[in-house]
């Protein structure tokens, strides 16, 4: 009787992770990952170098998405390095698709500052594919330049 309960007790947990499995998001990072560098001088003969690196991270189960982004400032003279500061984190984005699914993604970005970006920043484009059913929609998001970002998805259109 005591190996019935505990066959039995294996089982349920069994059952009980395969569950947990099958409901859990997947999450994947993009494939497009972006650096852009910058320098500048200051008064004294300062020298200042500032990265940027991008990436984003998809929900391959609810189509929503994180932009992450990575950064870091040195500062030196003409002999040593007088300050350098690091700063990073990721915002979430709304989902693409509107039910839950399998999606596959890419994504790409301007490189600030850029001939390309007419307002502010720059842009970045989503493409999200639903991997169950012929289905891609392509999302692209620029700046304003006046506080506010401007993003519209299209559903492409199989001929």
């Amino acid at each position: 009787m005591n190996h019935v309960i505990k066959i039995c007790s294996g089982a349920a947990f069994a059952l009980v992770t395969l569950a947990s499995v099958v409901h859990a998001d997947e999450f994947r990072l993009s494939n497009n990952q972006r650096i852009s560098c910058s320098r500048g001088l200051s008064a004294g003969k300062l020298n200042t170098a500032t990265c940027k690196s991008y990436a984003y991270l998809f929900n391959a189960k609810t189509s929503e998405y994180f932009r992450c982004q990575v950064s870091l400032a040195l500062t030196r003279d003409n002999k040593e390095v007088i300050n350098v500061q690091a700063d990073g984190g990721c915002s979430k984005k709304p989902r693409i698709f509107d039910n839950d699914s399998s999606y596959a993604f890419d994504a790409a970005e301007t490189e600030p500052p850029n001939t390309n970006s007419f307002f502010g920043q720059g842009g970045y484009s989503i493409w999200a594919a639903d991997t169950t059913a012929q289905k891609v929609r392509g999302c692209i998001t620029i700046s304003s330049g006046l506080g506010s970002d401007i993003s519209k998805c299209i559903d492409m259109n199989f001929q």
